[in-house]
């Protein structure tokens, strides 16, 4: 039986062409033969170079057959057996998209265990001046900013995988630079346009309840599609939050769980909002609490509660927001009035509260304001007026 070679055991010889070739073992076979990374260089010295990179590179490493397989391999493989059972449809979609428009093209026929970062960086570069597949009359073939950074995440969780699967030494996408984040400014509401929308909005029997409900809760827009009436505890003025609707482009409504854990979840309504839902539930017709008007046995269509309210919108004169931005106007309305933010993180099903926060950044400063009046306040009590100079711009005396 032959010996077992350890991993980063290698050999160097000078080809007949002149060239030197080197190779290490960077894992085994099942039936236990060596897997080498094969080096090749024009002089001795520039394979030793080549070949102690490598070996820092598979140090501690123990890779399986599978490394062998191309970056689009592992990427078919990775949809099928790690994204399929763990991502909502919507998102395995999109993923299905950056793989076949943005990867495959370009890194597709590498072998996975050969990506380097270099090559992720290139990629990226590529893809933000010319990854568009079809030409845009402003951006032409430029892929935006946030396209990058999504393209980004896909492939870094993958390849994560691929270093847990033993099918890659290390995930090379790791500390990749990637353009800024260039999100669009929240609009919202604010109270004077909350209350001129709902008066527009109140004379139609079939949505008032519907985004009154959306006003005083800022739930997603596939959670609060996909509510039913088991979920609406009239007597605890409750509401639990465990699943959402979404409706691919021209396809059959999808309803599956929420978009994470934490959204999975049980809020307390407003007093007013229980009061809207009793009246409604003596009046159902459906197990949902708001159906599709014309097929009460189905949830309604988000893109149904998205043209309502731009048509509710256009019609009060309101600003064209986002139905996404409901939600803002809700969680910033919610913060000023004094909620507190694990409170309001817990309500909106956010991950914590400090992502919280940093979504709402813009209410914040008026809050610290406000509480170093109160902190500034106290102190003064407590203290002194000789002892706060940092309110006053004045100095103490010294001391005798």
């Amino acid at each position: 039986m032959t010996k077992r070679r350890p991993s980063g055991d290698g050999m160097v010889r000078k080809r007949e062409d002149g060239r030197w070739e080197g190779r290490i073992v960077v894992g085994h076979k099942e039936d236990g033969d060596p897997i080498f990374q094969y080096v090749l260089a024009p002089t001795q010295k520039a394979l030793l170079d080549k070949l102690h990179q490598n070996i820092e590179t598979f140090r501690d490493v123990e890779l399986t057959e599978d490394s062998r397989m191309t970056l689009g391999q592992w990427l078919d493989r990775w949809m099928e057996d790690y994204a399929a059972d763990t991502l909502r449809p919507n998102t395995l979609r999109s993923y299905e998209q950056y793989i076949r428009c943005y990867i495959k093209p370009c890194l597709g026929d590498k072998v996975v265990s050969r990506v380097t970062a270099q090559d992720i960086q290139k990629l990226y570069t590529k893809l933000k001046k010319e990854g568009r597949v079809h030409e845009h009359p402003e951006h032409g073939h430029k892929l935006s900013d946030t396209m990058v950074r999504r393209v980004h995440a896909m492939l870094h969780r993958c390849l994560r995988d691929a270093e847990a699967a033993h099918v890659i030494p290390r995930n090379p996408a790791t500390g990749a630079v990637l353009p800024k984040a260039s999100a669009k400014p929240r609009q919202i509401l604010t109270r004077e346009q909350m209350q001129t929308f709902l008066a527009a909005v109140d004379g139609n029997e079939v949505w008032r309840d519907f985004f009154y409900t959306e006003l005083t809760t800022g739930l997603r827009r596939g959670e609060i599609c996909g509510l039913m009436w088991q979920d609406f505890d009239e007597r605890a003025g409750t509401l639990k939050i465990i699943r959402s609707v979404s409706a691919p482009k021209a396809g059959e409504l999808e309803i599956g769980e929420t978009k994470t854990d934490r959204g999975r979840r049980t809020i307390r309504l407003p007093p007013s909002t229980v009061q809207r839902l009793k009246e409604r539930k003596k009046h159902a017709v459906s197990q949902w609490i708001f159906p599709e008007p014309l097929a009460p046995e189905k949830p309604v269509r988000p893109s149904a509660a998205y043209y309502w309210m731009k048509r509710i919108l256009r019609e009060a004169g309101l600003p064209q927001i986002r139905f996404h931005d409901l939600r803002h106007t809700f969680a910033t309305h919610a913060l000023a009035s004094g909620v507190d933010a694990k409170t309001l993180s817990g309500i909106l099903g956010h991950t914590n509260a400090s992502f919280t926060l940093d979504a709402y950044t813009h209410v914040t400063p008026d809050m610290q304001k406000a509480a170093s009046g109160i902190v500034g306040g106290f102190l003064g009590n407590l203290l002194g007026k000789e002892l706060r100079p940092w309110q006053t711009g004045e100095k103490t005396a010294p001391a005798p």
